[in-house]
């Protein structure tokens, strides 16, 4: 059985999230805060957190941060009572998975549950499906109704990057550390070049599109 790691100051709504997915057959273990959340990790192996930010010793943004660190990649569905722009952008650019706004639907948490493990799956596979549209990870391949094409490496990754978080936006900067590396000598107008090639090879592709997000970075999005 799949196993949940809860981050919530709230008894109550912590509480409710746990019943709610032991009712959908996950084992789920709830903490208060974020320090108690990455202790509950060195003693035990979690599928996905849910994490709120605002909570006292650590909060959410820190505990993704040092689990990304860490190189822990396990996925992380933020919840919270801030909807600014600026707040999600800064959750996302941290590392987190997805993101959900106080007061939060349990039924579409349930889902965006699921879809969160079965991404976790597919990146454990070293594939991604979008729509009719594989990549292939281990091949730099993308195959679609039976016709395969190999990408340079670098276009490959953006490609891949994006699709593993349909809608969710990335900036040009950390496409360039994440795919280049920190260190690159390279601009960020390299990765414009990259999107623009992979715009030109899949335009015809009607199972996503990457959407540029005008002074923020790219996304890819399905129509």
């Amino acid at each position: 059985m799949l196993k949940i790691l809860i981050a919530e100051d709230d008894r109550e709504l912590r509480q409710l999230f746990t019943h709610v997915l032991i009712k959908h057959g996950y084992i789920v273990t709830g903490v208060s805060n974020g320090q108690e959340a990455l202790n509950a990790l060195d003693n035990d192996y979690y599928d996905l957190i849910i994490s709120d930010i605002m909570m006292p010793v650590m909060d959410g943004y820190e505990l993704v941060h040092q689990l990304r660190e860490a190189k822990i990649y396990t996925p992380v569905l933020m919840v919270t009572a801030k909807d600014a722009f600026d707040d999600m952008r800064m959750g996302f650019q941290t590392g987190v998975d997805d993101y959900m706004v106080k007061p939060i639907n349990v039924n579409e948490m349930v889902l965006r549950v699921g879809a969160l493990l079965r991404r976790a799956q597919m990146i454990n596979d070293r594939r991604q499906v979008i729509g009719e549209t594989t990549l292939e990870c281990d091949s730099l391949t993308v195959r679609r109704n039976g016709e395969s094409s190999v990408l340079p490496q670098k276009e490959f990754m953006l490609l891949y990057k994006m699709a593993a978080y349909p809608g969710r936006i990335f900036t040009r900067q950390q496409l360039m550390d994440e795919i280049w590396g920190y260190d690159s000598a390279s601009d960020t107008h390299t990765v414009d070049v990259h999107i623009g090639r992979l715009r030109e090879r899949f335009r015809d592709n009607p199972d996503f599109k990457i959407v540029t997000m005008r002074g923020v970075g790219y996304k890819v999005v399905k129509p």
